[in-house]
């Protein structure tokens, strides 16, 4: 008797468990949701904080250089080294900069990039946001009469959204650059013929899907960080949460909007 009661108490308190999560997550899309459309409704909207996107435009492109400058050689290297015994064994070495062209250029220049801003930007936001709202420095803005969200959200999301591409177009030459010289120094191509053959098999509809990758790429990032360090709570704890959380849902999105541009991408071609 004992253990059918036993059993009859797990049932509803499992139920519960589970239709509690199902009802966070629904909040949790309605939070999103929410937070989406008030950017897309202040952004628009006077005043227009320049300055202070030109500062967030310094700290997540200056600041993100020097990483950005040496991830991107040695991508360029290491896939140049690493593709060469494939390319050897059916004697198309000649092949080499056109496939890191193509590599770099459609998908590993963006990806990268984002990646590493999602790590280095995406943390940076969420735990400054989410420092800012555990200090109530957020409470005090709108206390006395700013705009928080305007000051704070849209300045940020839009400096990733500009910044992004820029950083991953040049990780693209940078790490172009990094093949040249591989290739150069092993097959002694000079840097006229490995470019034309660099560019020779790309199109206009890979250039314009790498360029629209690294735009999302950036908004996903910047709306992330700030929808994660905006609606931090529970103390100093809060932002550690915050600042993981955007970098684990940044690096998530970016992954499945690489999927879909792909496939976009794909059906113009």
């Amino acid at each position: 008797m004992s253990s059918i009661k036993s059993t009859m108490n797990a049932r509803p308190s499992r139920f519960s468990r589970t239709k509690e999560s199902i009802t966070g997550f629904f909040l949790m899309l309605h939070r999103v949701w929410a937070f989406l459309i008030r950017f897309f409704k202040e952004v628009w909207l006077p005043p227009y904080e320049f300055k202070e996107v030109v500062r967030q435009c310094y700290e997540v492109g200056v600041r993100s250089f020097t990483l950005i400058s040496l991830t991107g050689f040695i991508v360029g290297v290491i896939f140049t080294k690493q593709s060469r015994p494939s390319l050897t064994d059916f004697g198309a070495t000649s092949w080499l900069p056109s496939l890191v062209s193509i590599a770099i250029m459609k998908a590993l220049a963006p990806l990268v990039t984002a990646l590493i801003a999602a790590g280095k930007v995406g943390s940076s936001i969420g735990a400054e946001l989410g420092s800012m709202r555990v200090t109530e420095q957020i409470d005090a803005m709108e206390v006395s009469g700013t705009k928080p969200f305007k000051f704070l959200v849209c300045t940020r999301v839009i400096a990733t959204t500009i910044t992004i591409p820029l950083l991953a177009t040049y990780t693209a030459i940078i790490a172009l650059l990094g093949g040249y010289l591989n290739v150069s120094q092993n097959e002694g191509t000079s840097y006229a013929t490995f470019m034309e053959q660099a560019f020779e098999p790309l199109t206009f509809v890979d250039f314009w899907a790498s360029l629209s990758k690294a735009i999302v790429f950036g908004f996903t990032i910047g709306i992330v960080g700030c929808y994660q360090g905006y609606n931090s709570t529970k103390g100093t704890e809060g932002v550690g949460k915050a600042a993981n959380g955007a970098v684990v849902t940044a690096m998530f999105l970016v992954f499945i909007e690489e999927v879909l541009i792909v496939q976009i991408a794909g059906w113009f071609r």
